[in-house]
């Protein structure tokens, strides 16, 4: 396999940035549309989401499940089902996004507060600071690990009252898709175990992108929050 050049490098950038850009959106409109409602299942929002998403982007569209959850269900990591809840008065709803369209890998997560509980929109407005922090520590130091950068976020977390939820924080996107297993490893992860820099090429030569999980949580109110964006494209 040829080693990509700045073209390929740059088209495959432009991807992942595009598609964050249609998860963006797509959160808007859903949020301004107000999709997300008490008295609604996640199940029911998150099947409106589904059609705003084929409205405004058409066929093309995928919305990969559970993509909304809310309450206690927020505690969780993504990946098993959990069963229906019924979105309440006041309460606290995470949107997983995932890859608006399928040729793309880039992850999306947002959160939004439903009702006045100061707890749960403080949560909400700590997600993007505590990421925009961890941002500015990648592009501060060109060698930071994904371990440093894992310890970075509990700190930064702890700091403003949340616990860090999940053994990594992130994960690496947008390598050749060819390559092989290499999300089996913890190189490929942002967590305690991955002492290499985040900034470095990959398996064919691609330069290393990556995208940041933050899941703060409340174990004693019962509630958490997610935000997960590209963390070295923007």
């Amino acid at each position: 396999m040829s080693v990509p050049d700045r073209m390929d490098e740059r088209l495959r950038a432009l991807g992942l940035v595009e598609a964050q850009r249609m998860a963006e959106a797509l959160f808007a409109a859903a949020a301004a549309r107000g999709l997300v409602a008490p008295g609604r299942s996640e199940r029911e929002v998150g099947d409106r989401i589904g059609d705003l998403a084929r409205e405004l982007f058409g066929t093309s569209a995928r919305l990969p499940g559970p993509i909304v959850r809310s309450g206690p269900h927020t505690l969780l990591p993504y990946g098993p089902e959990t069963p229906d809840r019924v979105i309440g008065e006041d309460d606290v709803v995470v949107a997983e996004l995932g890859s608006v369209l399928a040729v793309s890998e880039a992850g999306f997560a947002s959160t939004l507060v439903v009702g006045e509980d100061p707890d749960r929109q403080r949560l909400a407005l700590d997600l993007p600071k505590v990421f925009a922090a961890c941002r500015e520590a990648l592009l501060a130091d060109a060698r930071l690990t994904g371990g440093r950068l894992h310890a970075e976020l509990r700190a930064l977390a702890a700091a403003a009252g949340w616990t860090v939820a999940g053994w990594h924080c992130g994960h690496l996107v947008g390598a050749d898709p060819s390559a092989g297993a290499w999300d089996a490893r913890p190189d490929a992860y942002i967590c305690p175990e991955n002492d290499r820099p985040l900034r470095r090429t990959v398996e064919g030569g691609w330069q290393a992108h990556w995208v940041l999980e933050i899941h703060l949580v409340d174990g004693l109110r019962g509630f958490g929050g997610s935000y997960k964006r590209l963390l070295d494209l923007v």
